[in-house]
């Protein structure tokens, strides 16, 4: 379970999503540097730090990105447009042609790894 399987998964997607998936990706590394990237679930990609951060799940209209406790988090560019009934999780849906505010998403990110870090202390 390695960022290799997250490389192999963003080629074989071909198409709009998995431009998508690498972006977010990308976002996520900036925001988290050593970030630990695996894939559980049967191929779903996992970004890790103290605790899972969130997973990018792929679909055939929207590339989604579920945090694990992100009713926790707090959002004020209101990013979360998906699992918003949750107690726990909140997601991100992206559908072809939309782009995230990169920085609001990076603040999303950080907020996420300094909440798992809290839990762990």
């Amino acid at each position: 379970m390695s960022a290799a399987e997250i490389d192999a998964k963003i080629e074989s997607l071909g198409d709009w999503r998995g431009d998508t998936l690498a972006r977010m990706r990308g976002l996520i590394r900036e925001a988290v540097p050593g970030v630990v990237e695996t894939v559980k679930w049967g191929g779903t990609p996992v970004w890790e730090d103290a605790g899972i951060l969130c997973t990018g799940e792929t679909y055939k209209k929207v590339v989604k990105l579920t945090f694990a406790k992100g009713a926790s988090l707090p959002d004020p560019d209101r990013l979360f447009n998906a699992s918003l009934e949750g107690a726990t999780r909140r997601a991100i849906d992206i559908p072809e042609g939309v782009s995230v505010d990169a920085a609001a998403f990076k603040a999303l990110v950080m907020a996420a790894a300094e909440l798992n870090r809290a839990k762990t202390k």
